[in-house]
């Protein structure tokens, strides 16, 4: 349990709550090209960001936690940061670190998975997102995992891609299949067999998440464990086929199966090892439950091999899933809503299935479950199971109605919530739609502004990352790139940064109106913990509040 913190005795008290929106994927744009946001029509943000009290802060890199400042922020690592008040390693940097130490293939996990191929002379396979786009994976740690393997006499390996073109180009799925073939050619000459054996877009199979669509795990499962789908002789051919076919973006690919002579090169059998390598959890939970779980219910399994099986790390610290992982996450300990439950303080929090996880599992910490039961109510909105680009507002009314109706009710202390479309929207690469996704948060932001004044509040406008802020790829000398006589299309996140906007109708004068620059999203929790009327953990990132 953490302590009390103490009143700030320069903070007045409000009569209204204090209202955190975080408009998910929202940034502001190096080119005016393909800024998605700059070309919304957005009265409301135009307003606050003219009369209100803002500033710009960092949500990438090494401000979330990342290896380096080349790294795009994520929704993940971006709300670890807002609700934790402080930076911590995250999973890209704490797996590439463990590896290159070599403590991966020291720890017991590894000599398990490893240890099973070899003593049972089995196939040793690595289910993942193929790509370098270090959000979710990164295919270094794949091949460095494979060279492992491969050295300590694991004599089979298989590997099943997910396809990005979503925190990478849209369309560069052979950038990677077609020199990772090399290197598989190089493992087969040292005399490990070692080969692709299934794939597809990682929209269509295996990485659902937030149970929003346990079909896609399904089409996975049937995919890389049963070896049940359209046959192609390589993933060269497969990808080049479906994109002829359906003109889909690599995300969106349908599911590909290797034969040799009408036979699949890669089924997960009994007695086999299987490495689940995201790093990430949101959309690695699923696919291993699949795995783990012994009353699955999502779907019919068919048969469920009995498998050693490990993921990257550990997705859900609080129900310690998977059982077996290969690097610990960070320990993310005092959190921002700890410290509002010591304080007896009420909380809502509120999104959409699509971001709900990360207004409560991410946000606490990677922890699931509420910190106090009586003190907290988290309210989740059923996302629509439909393209994104077909219904870019997505529940952003939904979402504002139970805001809106939390404000007003008295009941809460402290609100927060998660505008989705920013990100999910712009992932989808369609610049209208990512433009009418932006419109749709203003005239949310509008309604619960006025929810805000009507009760003497306070509202707190940030985001997690940049992304529909930067729909078009564009050259080093900021030229747009083209393709086809049109601009490219970017659907990966931004290097951008984000806005932090304080609007607070009864503003005593207690801060100066200039806020503080240079900061990262992890000074959203010492703010809002300043503007509840407190001080902030003497560790924690500094308040963008000068008092």
């Amino acid at each position: 349990m953490v302590e009390k913190l103490a009143k700030a005795a320069w903070m007045k008290g409000r009569k209204g709550p204090v209202v955190l929106v975080i408009m998910d994927g929202v940034g502001f744009g190096k080119y005016k090209d393909g800024d998605a946001v700059a070309a919304a029509y957005k009265p409301n943000l135009d307003w606050l960001m003219a009369n209100c009290p803002n500033t710009r802060l960092k949500a990438h890199g090494q401000a979330v936690g990342l290896p380096s400042d080349a790294d795009m922020g994520n929704s993940e690592v971006g709300h670890n940061a807002i609700g934790s008040g402080r930076v911590f390693d995250q999973g890209a940097k704490l797996v590439s670190g463990s590896i290159a130490s070599g403590k991966m293939f020291e720890g017991q996990a590894w000599k398990d998975i490893a240890g099973n191929a070899i003593a049972k002379k089995s196939t040793l396979h690595f289910i993942g997102l193929f790509s370098d786009g270090n959000v979710h994976s990164h295919i270094d740690h794949l091949k460095a995992m494979m060279q492992q393997a491969a050295k300590e006499g694991v004599g089979r390996i298989r590997v099943h891609i997910l396809l990005d073109g979503r925190d990478v180009g849209e369309t560069s799925a052979l950038e990677y299949v077609t020199p990772f073939e090399a290197f598989l050619a190089e493992l087969r000459q040292q005399g490990c067999d070692a080969r692709i054996a299934s794939g597809g877009g990682r929209m269509f199979i295996t990485m659902d998440r937030y149970n929003a669509n346990w079909g896609m795990v399904e089409r996975g499962w049937h995919t890389h464990v049963l070896g049940d789908g359209r046959q192609f002789a390589s993933a060269t051919e497969a990808i080049e086929t479906l994109r002829k076919e359906t003109g889909a973006i690599d995300q969106d690919l349908g599911a590909f199966v290797i034969a040799e002579n009408g036979q699949p090169v890669g089924t997960i059998e009994d007695g086999d090892s299987v490495v689940y390598f995201n790093f990430r959890g949101d959309r690695a939970l699923e696919i291993t439950a699949a795995f783990e779980q012994d009353d699955f219910d999502k779907f019919d399994r068919v048969r469920r091999p009995n498998v050693v099986y490990a993921g990257m790390m550990e997705y859900d610290g609080d129900l310690h899933v998977p059982k077996r992982y290969l690097t610990a996450p960070p320990s993310i300990d005092r959190t921002s809503g700890e410290y509002l439950c010591a304080l007896g303080l009420r909380t809502l929090a509120c999104s959409e299935t699509q971001k709900y996880g990360h207004v409560t599992y991410f946000y606490n910490g990677n922890k699931s479950g509420r910190i106090d039961d009586k003190l907290e109510t988290y309210l989740e909105v059923p996302s629509d199971i439909v393209p994104f680009e077909q219904r870019p507002w997505m529940k952003g009314a939904e979402i504002t109605d139970t805001m809106v109706e939390g404000i007003l009710s008295g009941n809460y202390d402290f609100l927060r919530c998660n505008f989705p479309n920013g990100d999910m929207v712009g992932h989808t690469g369609v610049f209208q739609a990512a433009k009418i996704g932006v419109e749709c948060v203003d005239l949310c932001i509008g309604r619960i502004r006025r929810a805000v004044e009507k009760v003497g509040g306070v509202l707190v406008i940030t985001a997690d990352h940049g992304n529909a802020d930067d729909m078009f790829e564009h050259k080093k000398d900021g030229s747009l790139s083209m393709e086809n006589g049109q601009p490219k299309v970017k659907t990966a996140h931004s290097l951008n940064p984000v806005p932090c906007i304080v609007y607070d109708p009864d503003f005593q004068g207690e801060y100066q109106t200039t806020l503080r620059e240079g900061l990262g999203i992890s000074s959203i929790a010492a703010t809002c913990i300043n503007l509840l009327g407190y001080e902030a953990p003497a560790d924690y990132d500094p308040s963008v509040l000068v008092h």
